[in-house]
This record gives structure tokens, C-alpha cells and sequence, in this order.
């Protein structure tokens, strides 16, 4: 359960960090993302999800 905890800190923490730090660039982003086609949408979603299951088994592997 604490790492469910701590993995949503992270992200927080992450997006936190993106939407004082570049506020502007929000904007920009969803207009890209607005003019990608779903299909790419998809993708890049897919590709985040395998990232972040990689990363987070990579890390329960390193913490005992």
C-alpha cells in the first residue's frame, strides 16, 4: 500500500511541478495533443503505461 501512495506522491509532485513551473506550455501541449490523431493518442498512452510499469518494477527491484 506505500508504494501505491508513494507512486501517486510522485505524479503529483510531477504535475505540480509542470503546472507552476510552465503554465503557458499547458496550453500548447493540449493544442498538439488536439491535433494528433487518436490512433497516435492511443499510442502515446500505451508507450506510458509499459514506461511507467517498467519503472516502477525496476524500482520495487532495487528496494529491497
Amino acid at each position: 500500500m506505500s508504494w501505491i501512495i508513494l507512486a501517486i506522491g510522485c505524479v503529483c509532485l510531477v504535475e505540480g511541478l509542470v503546472l507552476a513551473l510552465a503554465p503557458s506550455r499547458i496550453e500548447d501541449i493540449l493544442a498538439a495533443l488536439r491535433d494528433m490523431p487518436v490512433e497516435a493518442r492511443r499510442l502515446i498512452g500505451l508507450i506510458a503505461i509499459v514506461a511507467g510499469a517498467a519503472l516502477v518494477s525496476l524500482a520495487r527491484w532495487m528496494i529491497p
